[in-house]
């Protein structure tokens, strides 16, 4: 698999990087240990988590896995702090005190004294910028992170972190796929502007994109969830639908996927370092590493664009 420096930084990462938002959930530690063998003997190199996930439970896991599965050296870890859920509600503390105990409950979940990008998980108009910035830069002076970013921020505050921060930012991390382009308007010129990659989540439109729903909800899906269907709702409606048919057109065309159509179009946009993939079984996961991950003629390009266009 491609590796790709992170924005103006020198950290390398891999074209895919693994996300672990299900683990502990939908995901056991079998099918998880599973998941990481595959994606790191397929080339990839980032595992993306936070300590919101599961409620640090998806970290823990990983702990468990660094040196029975893979070893620590074998991989690059970024976390995030700054946000919680409790009883499906959303909080958010970027406040330094909250930043760094949460880093240094993650280093300990995780059983690792550093990871090599911390995020601030969100911007909080609570919390002086400086401050959640001061957070940051502690965790680089003091080893606990090689490198730093920022998570859901849209483009001024992204742009406004970068120029007071002081020191390196190297990402951005950000929702991004054929289904979800509005980060093409502020966010990604914000982030070229200012040297950062930017870090794509849900690249699959939250799953959509494989064109698993076309036609009906599959029983052991998201959306078949009262709990994660609002998750997915969104996207399948009649607009998103469209895009889903005109991928899967391209994908038959072209004698791939629609998952590898989807993911090589994100990866061949403006400033995108990597695309987090999230798969919640070994099978998900072995089609994702089969992927080519190679550019689109343009013309292919060009209609997915057209059809996808934002607004």
């Amino acid at each position: 698999m491609q590796q790709r420096y992170v924005g103006n930084s020198g950290l390398r990462v891999s074209a895919l990087s693994l996300g672990t938002m299900s683990w502990s959930g939908d995901t056991d530690e079998q099918d998880a240990s599973e998941i990481l063998r595959t994606f790191v003997d397929g080339g990839g190199k980032l595992i993306d988590t936070a300590a919101s996930y599961s409620d640090g439970r998806a970290e823990a896991m990983i702990g468990t896995l660094l040196g029975d599965v893979v070893s620590r050296t074998e991989v690059c870890i970024s976390t995030k702090a700054g946000m919680s859920t409790s009883d499906g509600r959303r909080t958010v503390d970027t406040s330094r005190n909250a930043m760094l105990t949460g880093l240094d409950a993650s280093l300990a979940r995780l059983g690792t004294d550093y990871v090599d990008i911390w995020f601030a998980q969100a911007w909080d108009g609570n919390v002086p910028l400086d401050e959640t910035l001061s957070a940051l830069e502690f965790a680089l002076r003091s080893g606990r992170a090689r490198y730093a970013g920022i998570s859901n921020f849209n483009g001024w505050q992204s742009a406004k972190a970068a120029a007071v921060a002081g020191f390196p930012l190297v990402a951005a991390q950000a929702e991004y796929s054929l289904l979800q382009r509005k980060a093409e308007a502020e966010l990604v010129p914000a982030v070229e502007d200012a040297g950062l990659g930017l870090m794509a989540w849900a690249p699959l439109g939250r799953g959509v994109l494989t064109g698993k729903y076309r036609g009906a909800i599959p029983a052991d899906s998201r959306a078949a969830r009262t709990d994660s269907a609002p998750y997915v709702e969104p996207y399948l409606e009649a607009q998103p639908s469209s895009v889903v048919e005109a991928v899967a057109m391209a994908a038959k065309g072209l004698g791939r996927t629609p998952l590898d159509v989807s993911l090589s179009w994100l990866l061949s946009q403006h400033g995108v370092a990597t695309a987090i993939v999230g798969p919640r079984t070994p099978v998900q996961a072995k089609e994702i590493m089969a992927a080519q991950l190679t550019r689109l003629p343009p013309e292919i390009a060009r209609a997915l664009e057209d059809v996808s266009l934002p607004g």
